[in-house]
């Protein structure tokens, strides 16, 4: 009789495991094994709830950086769309340019795509790049537009090496949505200023601030998530997660000029995690568009 009600426990926690197995097969993320009777089982159901989670986590990150890499091509298109509204045969070099940065960023997106996690730099210590060249690069990428559209750009950006513990390809996708964000919902015509400096600990600040009317009153905008007027939401979230990946910050503050500064602090090298950010939960983001997307307004 006892041997008979072990058996019949056992083949039922079998069974449970099984149809967990099963229902995690068929892509039900939320099915989890019940604690079984007999330990060796139990410790069995736990690694398997334990495989769940961690399968719905990769699976959330790797969206979530589908959707990131996504994004980065979203400059260059800006770019593309304003040059062809108002083409003439002497912008045609300009219109080219743009596209052959277009095609950069989709082949830089394929790459990360492909790339593993030690290819990112976690085995060497983490990635690393100089800042300042990056910052002043993304700058004269946008200085044409900004000469375009009559915006003043005032820049204060030191010409010593400042390394940060991000890749140069994270920091500019970085710089290009806050720059980004600016162009898209601020109206011709208003100035802004993008400022870098150092940090006594190791890492640099970023600061860009403009004289626009700032984020309405109530306004979520770090959060991840559908907007208004087209956008994904996703600038300000990538600066925060790439913020936060270096070991730093974003913050949100009123800009000298009047409208919004949105201050970014980036970690030395090696002080990041090693990997890639863990997703952010879903929500909504009222203040960034998608550059060549229409603007929600303000």
């Amino acid at each position: 009789m006892v041997a008979d009600r072990l058996a019949r426990s056992t083949v039922r926690s079998l069974h449970d495991l099984d149809a967990v197995a099963r229902r995690l097969g068929d892509g039900d993320l939320d099915a989890r094994a019940r604690p079984a009777s007999v330990p060796e089982l139990s410790e069995v159901g736990t690694t398997l709830n334990a495989l769940a989670g961690r399968i719905r986590e990769l699976l959330t990150r790797e969206r979530e950086s589908v959707a990131d890499l996504s994004h980065r091509i979203r400059t260059p298109l800006t770019v593309l769309r304003i040059e062809a509204e108002a083409l003439t045969s002497a912008e045609a070099a300009r219109l080219t340019s743009a596209v052959d940065a277009l095609e950069r960023a989709v082949d830089q997106a394929i790459i990360e795509a492909r790339r593993g996690v030690t290819d990112r730099g976690v085995a060497s210590g983490g990635p690393v790049c100089d800042a300042v060249s990056v910052v002043y690069d993304r700058i004269g990428f946008w200085q044409v537009l900004a000469e375009e559209e009559g915006r003043e750009v005032a820049t204060d950006v030191p010409t010593t090496l400042l390394p940060v513990g991000l890749s140069a390809g994270d920091l500019a996708a970085l710089v290009d949505a806050l720059l980004g964000n600016v162009f898209a919902h601020t109206p011709e015509g208003t100035a802004f200023a993008v400022r870098l400096c150092g940090m006594p600990a190791g890492g640099v600040v970023l600061t860009v601030g403009d004289a626009g009317p700032g984020i309405p009153p109530g306004a979520v905008v770090l959060d991840r998530g559908a907007s208004g007027g087209g956008s994904t939401g996703l600038g300000l979230d990538i600066v925060r997660r790439t913020a936060e990946a270096s070991g730093g910050h974003i913050a949100l503050g009123a800009s000298p000029l009047g409208g919004l500064e949105v201050t970014v602090e980036m970690g030395p090298p090696g002080a990041g995690r090693a990997g890639p950010p863990p997703p952010p939960p879903p929500s909504v983001d009222h203040r960034v568009a998608d550059p060549g997307m229409p603007s929600p307004g303000r």
